[in-house]
């Protein structure tokens, strides 16, 4: 692995050296976009190739800025934002690895004038237990309607602790065809992860002794223990607009009066997502499970869950040259679900024994849109699904937005109202498992929750402010036994976010701020306070005789939250569990990093977790999953557009 990507990496390296000219991306890039979440319509985003804060290159880190995790990037991990957390029944089985993944819904797509590629590369740690990433992207436009891309992903993590190599290779093709009357996307996803298990580790007390490789895990060698998750999707979306064309700016110039324009739009959505969850343990009598279902040899879990969704929709849309726009949409999907498990066989007198169980599940569900756009600046709009017959017979979700902005003199600044209400079944997993340490058969309640919010967005002041809060009754999670748990009183939840940066001169101080609160926090405890904070030093170096330019920023940055009960990891079946006994945080994560940009050249040196020893051995995120020890840690990435 290490020598491929070294291989890679020169070989760009060199041909990038005699390539660079000056940086003239912004004009080349004609487009970058995601599509919204019911696949109708193009959301631009800016084109991300930030050198600021470079060196925080994980993509865990990008979705949510708290996570806690098993101290081993590329393991499972969970948000520490309440309001970031993945709640969908659907993911339930990637649910801790879904920011890593490549899903349909999180497609981006691009167009081009010239071919783009970029190449990101990080590596820390001595080799024996070093951690790579390695990313490579490529998009170019065959012509100016047609584009093509691949982004693959690699997380190989050997890690400090025994049994804790995580891999994770996720790769995705996609292509965009796009015209006046008919628009196409096309993504292909694979994603394969894997970890392994060691149970954490068994006396946090030879953390001030022992080196990380000799402290004792409760998974081990006679284990070798490891988890897998194979995930295949597939979309496809197609467009066809009906109507007369749109009358430009131009044009209504032209006459005083322009007649009223309708426009409407046929879509069609294809997604395919299959998983394969498995898990494996050479030793299942070690005394980590106190339970074996099938064999006291070994064990090997298998599971598997299989989507299939069609969308028809029809959406419609007034004049966009007119102040004051409507549109709305209507539509169906079908969903047909196929779920397999090896599961315990109680109708034989052989302890031994099991058997694949499979269901077949569907479901049919409507779906619902309505807008209202007054100026460029103010405008609602209004969501919903029911499903009316199926699996879920009953489920809802309504969701609105009601967004205003403002033309300031540095730049446009945005404000969301928001507010969703939903009731929804809990996962087929919650209800129905089996396997060599666990089985459970539940008939749990549809969960109902009321959601309310706000945030302000100024991107030319680098501020966001979010607040949210949510009433949950039915509130589902696993309880201390590591079984599925529901809470049939109340919870409500608050949370207060704000990401700014401050600048005084040349001096930065970049800070992620983090309130939260629950209602019930036996039930589900919150830290209070969590910030992530990064001082540093920018300057521009110029040399004139070569025209050349070099940014740096030298700083560092801490990652901090207050005390609370965190949940545990359970290996047999990938889940985070509640405890009450063990409290992590006030414990701060130190690093200091040097960031450089070159031209098309950023790269990055960081002392991660510089502290280690000096203020405690407390570093755990998850309890018994004591995080990094003192790392040097560097990466680099170049961009090529000529």
């Amino acid at each position: 692995m290490r020598q491929i990507t070294a291989i890679l990496l020169i070989v760009s390296f060199s041909s990038g050296l005699f390539a660079q000219k000056q940086d003239t991306l912004k004009h080349k890039i004609v487009k970058e976009w995601h599509l919204s979440h019911d696949f109708t319509e193009e959301v631009s985003i800016p084109f991300d190739t930030v050198f600021s804060l470079f060196h925080q290159y994980r993509l865990a880190d990008k979705y949510s800025p708290f996570n806690a995790t098993l101290g081993n990037y590329g393991l499972p991990f969970y948000q520490i934002n309440f309001f970031d957390r993945i709640t969908d029944p659907d993911k339930f089985l990637y649910t801790w690895y879904y920011p890593l993944m490549y899903q349909p819904e999180r497609y981006i797509f691009m167009n081009t004038q010239v071919p783009f590629t970029e190449l990101v590369w990080t590596y820390g740690g001595p080799r024996e237990i070093a951690e790579q990433t390695f990313r490579v992207r490529h998009s170019q436009n065959v012509n100016r309607f047609l584009n093509f891309g691949l982004i693959f992903d690699i997380v190989y993590n050997l890690g400090q602790y025994g049994y804790q190599r995580a891999i994770d290779k996720d790769f995705t093709f996609y292509s965009s065809y796009t015209l006046k009357k008919y628009n196409l996307y096309f993504a292909l996803g694979i994603n394969n992860l894997s970890s392994n298990e060691n149970g954490g580790i068994k006396n946090p007390a030879q953390l001030q002794t022992l080196s990380p490789a000799d402290v004792e895990v409760r998974l081990g060698g006679l284990d070798k223990a490891l988890s897998a998750i194979k995930n295949r999707n597939f979309l496809l979306v197609q467009h066809f607009t009906v109507g007369k064309k749109t009358i430009t700016q131009k044009d209504t110039a032209k006459t005083s009066k322009s007649p009223f324009r309708l426009q409407g739009t046929f879509s069609h959505v294809f997604i395919l997502d299959a998983n394969r969850k498995t898990y494996s343990d050479n030793y299942p009598g070690s005394g980590f499970y106190d339970t074996t279902f099938i064999s006291d040899i070994i064990t090997f879990d298998s599971l598997s869950a299989r989507s299939i969704k069609n969308t028809v929709r029809f959406d419609f849309s007034t004049d966009e040259t007119r102040k004051f726009r409507l549109g709305g949409g209507v539509g169906i999907r079908n969903e047909l679900l196929r779920y397999s498990q090896i599961i315990p066989n109680h109708d034989t007198l052989l302890k031994n024994d099991s058997t694949v169980a499979v269901w077949h599940r569907s479901n049919n569900v409507l779906i619902g849109k309505l807008f209202n756009n007054v100026g460029e600046l103010f405008g609602w709009v209004a969501t919903g699904e029911l499903y009316f017959s199926g699996y879920r017979a009953g489920d809802f979700n309504l969701n609105g937005i009601i967004t205003k902005s403002f033309n300031f003199k540095k730049g446009l600044a945005t404000w969301n109202i928001t507010g969703g209400l939903s009731s929804t079944k809990p996962s087929f997993w919650m209800d129905q498992w089996g396997s060599n340490n666990f089985e459970w058969h539940n008939n749990l309640n549809k969960v109902f929750r009321m959601d309310i919010g706000t945030n302000f967005s100024y991107p030319a002041r680098k501020t966001e402010l979010r607040f949210n809060y949510a009433i949950i009754d039915n509130y589902t999670d696993f309880d201390t036994l590591a079984l599925p748990s529901q809470h049939t009183g109340g919870l409500s939840v608050a949370s207060l976010f704000l990401s700014k940066d401050l600048r005084a001169w040349k001096f930065h101080l970049t800070t992620d701020l983090l309130v939260q609160k629950s209602s019930n926090s036996e039930v589900l405890d919150l830290p209070l306070v969590a910030v992530k904070s990064a001082a540093y030093f920018e300057h521009m170096f110029n040399f004139r005789k070569t025209n050349g330019q070099l940014n740096t920023q030298l700083g560092a940055e801490v990652l901090y939250h207050t005390l609370y009960h965190p949940y545990l990891y359970m290996p047999a079946t990938g889940r985070f569990y509640r405890q009450d006994v063990t409290e992590t945080g006030n414990y701060p994560f130190i690093n200091v990093f040097l960031n450089l940009k070159l031209r098309r050249t950023r790269i990055f040196l960081m002392l991660d977790h510089v502290n280690q020893g000096y203020t405690g051995y407390n570093y755990f995120m998850v309890p018994s999953y004591p995080m990094n020890v003192r790392m040097f840690r560097y990466g680099i990435a170049w961009t090529f557009y000529d």
